[in-house]
């Protein structure tokens, strides 16, 4: 018995240190691709198509069971004549949909970036950019870059419209206001058209305890607030003056990208729903996604279009802690700063 353990033990270490060494050789390897070929993959889905096959499915489950066989016949006739027509139909305009899911640091921005990019090289007179966003904004320099990408395709003649089914406001509003058109769910957050900033100090605790915080600046306002020495009324004032001067490039850049819309009225920080923003004229109609989409299959083809960027094996093996820690904070955060405007 004892020399059966023994073996067991023996062959469970060999198999232990076996699986650790194909475990590096995988890593390697694995880092070996990342530094030498392209870690994302434009992935291409058409709509229509996703749409025919469950509609389909929906069609042959009700059916009696002596008539699905010839639903199918059917479908297949369909597929024929609908075949032909698109390769006689050359004029046929596509419908390429994007997506933005914002964070605080408007993370996807690289990606947005290199989409548009993609997308600039196909688009044809016809054509049209749908981007289904969501954001409640963040950094202002992030959202100012995000909003420099969709300014691209306006810059391009590309018709664009932005559907937001849940809350662009802040950032997200300065994103969403460089389309063409602005759809909006009934009940969508459009709005904060404001800056916000908080700075937290402890000087006061740290001079109770007897310490001394020295904070040193070449440069008058090189650090106005700080979170350890002690503030000035100058500092404040010179603080509240950069954040005014924020908003104001922020009402300029909605000005200039909705002439109708009265930005000094609505500039207050404030937030409205769907209907209100369009009565209001932050969008210009009430929509979901889901539904004008399903309109332009009528009469388009329409493609999702999204950048995947290739996993590497530590993040399959699960050895991404600090990342899921890092988006646990910053959507805390976000929770945070969205209960500012969140009406419940």
């Amino acid at each position: 018995m004892n020399d059966w353990l023994q073996d067991y033990a023996l062959f469970f270490a060999q198999a232990l240190t076996l699986l650790a060494m194909l475990a590096v050789v995988m890593v390697l390897i694995n880092r070996g691709r990342g530094e030498g070929e392209e870690r994302a993959q434009l992935r291409i889905e058409e709509l229509n198509q996703r749409q025919r096959k469950r509609v389909r499915r929906l069609k042959v489950a009700a059916a009696e069971p002596q008539g699905r066989k010839r639903l199918l016949k059917g479908f297949r006739r369909d597929d024929k004549r609908k075949h032909k027509q698109q390769r006689d139909d050359a004029s046929q305009a596509n419908v390429w949909v994007l997506d933005f899911h914002g964070d605080l640091k408007a993370s996807g921005t690289s990606r947005l970036a290199e989409e548009v990019s993609a997308l600039l090289e196909v688009v044809e007179e016809g054509d049209e950019v749908v981007v289904r966003l969501e954001s409640a904004g963040g950094l202002v320099h992030a959202y100012g870059l995000a909003a420099a990408q969709l300014d691209r395709l306006r810059e391009a003649g590309v018709t664009t419209r932005i559907c937001v089914d849940k809350v662009a406001a802040s950032g997200g509003y300065m994103m969403a206001c460089c389309a063409d058109r602005v759809q909006v769910a009934p009940f969508a957050v459009l709005g904060s058209i404001g800056v916000v900033a908080q700075v937290p100090n402890v000087h006061r605790l740290l001079k109770r305890h007897d310490v001394d915080v020295e904070v040193l600046t070449a440069g008058r306002y090189k650090r106005t607030l700080t979170v350890l020495g002690e503030n000035t009324e100058e500092g404040r004032d010179k603080f509240l003056a950069d954040l005014e001067h924020t908003h104001e490039l922020f009402k300029r850049h909605i000005a200039e990208r909705r002439p109708s819309m009265d930005t000094e009225q609505l500039a207050t920080g404030e937030i409205w729903y769907g209907r209100e923003a369009v009565e209001k004229g932050l969008a210009d109609e009430v929509m979901t996604s889901d539904a004008y989409l399903l309109s332009r299959m009528q009469e388009a083809r329409v493609f999702s279009v999204r950048l995947e960027a290739q996993k590497r094996l530590p993040e399959r093996l699960g050895l991404s802690l600090s990342a899921g820690v890092e988006r646990g904070v910053t959507r805390l955060l976000e929770a945070v700063d969205a209960s500012r405007w969140l009406k419940r």
